[in-house]
């Protein structure tokens, strides 16, 4: 794994002509696909969606060079999303362990193999069931199996224990490099972000001549709330520079800090690819799993907003997505368009050119159309369907872009409840309101059953539904 010296990506005018003596490879081709997801923090940290406590240039340069998706949906939580997410599927269909990927489903690395491309994936696993001891839990292969050629990942079969072997993913962290355990010790004083973005550059950097795809769901900013590089001065950079301050002037000040931080690793990357000559042939998509912590309160467009990671509501559910695609994206637009998490591995599909077959997800539409300056065919509607396994309350909606109704009949409009205190019954929406009210409920109405009680670790019945209608496109 070695380092790069790149130049940090701050403008967008800064997309310009790469430097000389690298061979291009014809933008003919398959693009490639860099797909990167922050771990834990929402819309309000971020500065093209009006945040103000927070410094993230390199991304807002993405959305000023690309698309700004202003509606963006996940689930609450990691696992959720992440399944969700590499599946292609809603949770109803494959979702049954916290921390668990079933071995058995196909991913978007196996989709984007079966088309010719180099597929990598650094960063946050939690996907082998060590929660639940699972079968498989300590196969150091699952990343390989689950359709990436090259990976660097932390707790793919050790955990948080540093005398299991494992430990916190920020300073000397313990990492699995393509199967190999990378130790705490041999992680000495590195901070593992650093470590997980130069093994990103170097795959980039090796794949140059062949379309590739890289997956990147960052350890940043999960907690504990720590010090960067830029902020830990003299301090020891062991497994114990993970423990997070007791003041909570101290926790926010460190999260601060790990959102600019995390904000110039995707500057490095973007940088990188620049120097490749492939600007004009990357999609570069930037979001991220859920809500922001519940203990972090932010400014946003002089509001106060209080992290929801968690729970159902706006603050929980709605996340940043920002594309650019140099030179056939349009530049600078903002779209109200609906996306949902099951629409990446659609929309990564039609971009490597590859045809669904029976056994691949219907759950999803591309948003491909919006990244070449077309109308697309943008959704309806999006889903949550959750039921965590994780001591948090399951529910179960669908909304639009301003209204959201719930299983059990709350009906809420977004844009002016939030934190979903004004709960509108029948006859207070307003005619638009009621429509949409008639809509959701409709679709609902053709969902599986939603989940009513918390599920935990050790819950027996576990209820999937993976032949379940398409919901999306009920005629396909």
């Amino acid at each position: 794994m070695s380092r790069f010296a790149v130049i940090l990506f701050i403008l967008a005018a800064d997309l310009g002509a790469p430097p000389a003596g690298f061979a291009q490879r014809a933008t003919s081709d398959k693009p490639n696909v860099i797909l990167i997801m922050a771990d834990d923090v929402s819309w309000e940290a971020f500065g093209c969606y009006g945040a103000q406590d927070y410094e993230t240039p390199n991304i807002d340069a993405l959305a000023a060079a690309g698309l700004r998706f202003r509606h963006c949906y996940s689930t609450p939580i990691c696992t959720t999303t992440r399944v969700k997410l590499m599946t292609g599927q809603y949770n109803f269909r494959n979702y049954t362990h916290f921390g668990y990927l079933n071995p058995d489903q196909k991913t978007f690395g196996h989709l984007m193999q079966s088309a010719g491309y180099r597929t990598a994936i650094a960063g946050k696993w939690q996907l082998n069931g060590l929660y639940n001891k699972l079968p498989g839990h300590d196969d150091h292969a699952r990343p390989r199996k689950a359709g990436f050629d090259e990976s660097l990942l932390w707790q793919v079969t050790t955990g948080k224990s540093v005398k299991d072997g494992g430990g916190e993913r920020f300073w000397s962290p313990p990492l699995e490099y393509n199967g190999r355990v990378v130790t705490v010790k041999e992680n000495h004083g590195k901070y593992g972000p650093d470590l997980l973005c130069d093994f990103v550059c170097d795959f980039i950097e090796r794949n140059r001549q062949e379309p590739f795809f890289v997956y990147y769901p960052m350890v940043l900013v999960h907690d504990p709330f720590v010090a960067t590089p830029d902020t830990i001065g003299d301090a020891p950079r062991t497994q114990a520079a993970n423990k997070a301050p007791k003041s909570k002037e101290g926790r926010k000040a460190n999260f601060v800090a790990m959102v600019n931080y995390m904000d110039r690793i995707v500057g490095r990357i973007v940088a990188q690819v620049k120097a490749i000559d492939q600007l004009e042939n990357t999609i570069i998509m930037f979001t991220a799993d859920n809500g922001t912590n519940t203990t972090i309160t932010s400014r946003w467009n002089d509001q106060l907003i209080r992290g929801g990671k968690g729970g159902m509501t706006d603050m929980g559910t709605h996340v940043p997505f920002v594309a650019s695609w140099h030179g056939t994206a349009p530049q600078g637009v903002v779209l109200d368009d609906l996306v949902d998490f099951t629409d990446f591995y659609t929309t990564l599909a039609v971009a490597a050119g590859i045809k669904r077959i029976g056994s691949d997800p219907v759950d999803g539409r591309s948003f491909l159309p919006q990244l070449h300056g077309d109308g697309g065919n943008p959704r309806d509607w999006v889903l949550c369907h959750y039921q965590p396994y994780w001591n948090k309350k399951p529910g179960q909606f669908a909304r639009t872009d301003a209204f959201k109704l719930y299983r059990d009949g709350r009906y809420f409009h977004v844009p002016d409840d939030l934190v979903e205190a004004h709960n509108l019954t029948p006859g207070l929406a307003g005619e638009f309101g009621e429509k949409a009210r008639q809509q959701l409920a409709d679709l609902l109405g053709h969902c599986p059953p939603a989940a009513t009680e918390n599920g935990k670790r050790d819950t027996k019945s576990r209820p999937i539904y993976p032949l379940w209608k398409n919901l999306v496109d009920p005629n396909d």
